[in-house]
């Protein structure tokens, strides 16, 4: 019996992402205004493991830079602090998901009303985009609730 070749292209190392991640991501951005008053409670809420239970995911862990998100008994995911500046905005990347996706959680301060807001910017594919900004807005509105935001 004769053996078959087949042709195996292999990818240069700078597109290998192209193959674990064939459908573009596309940015969303969302605000949500605050009724906060104090930057450092708004900056804890966002920024600390002990906040982020208390409205993103139901345990947080941090090991250095690396937060795990635990939702439910099953579900987790592992996130890298890729940029923050404290008190301003904290930047996250799944670690599981295309390198150049992200998802930042920004407080803005409107100097002329006083007011703090919330800036989320996240990816996700074109089809799953309104149901990736529903998730935040519930997200957002457990915020306002049990953090009195």
């Amino acid at each position: 019996m004769g053996m078959v070749r087949k042709k195996v292209s292999i990818l240069p190392p700078e597109k290998m992402h192209m193959a674990c991640y064939p459908m573009k991501k596309e940015k969303i951005h969302m605000e949500y205004p605050l009724t906060a008053t104090s930057k450092a409670i708004i900056w804890g809420a966002i920024s600390t493991p002990s906040g982020l239970e208390n409205w993103f995911a139901d345990k947080v862990k941090a090991d250095e830079k690396v937060y795990c998100f635990t939702w439910g008994k099953t579900e987790h995911r592992d996130a890298e602090i890729v940029n923050y500046r404290a008190y301003s905005f904290i930047r996250f990347h799944w670690v599981d998901d295309d390198p150049k996706t992200y998802f930042e959680i920004k407080m803005c301060y409107n100097e002329l009303t006083g007011d703090y807001s919330l800036e989320i910017i996240d990816f996700a594919l074109p089809e799953e985009a309104d149901d990736q900004r529903e998730l935040w807005n519930s997200q957002v509105e457990t915020l306002r609730r049990t953090c009195g935001m």
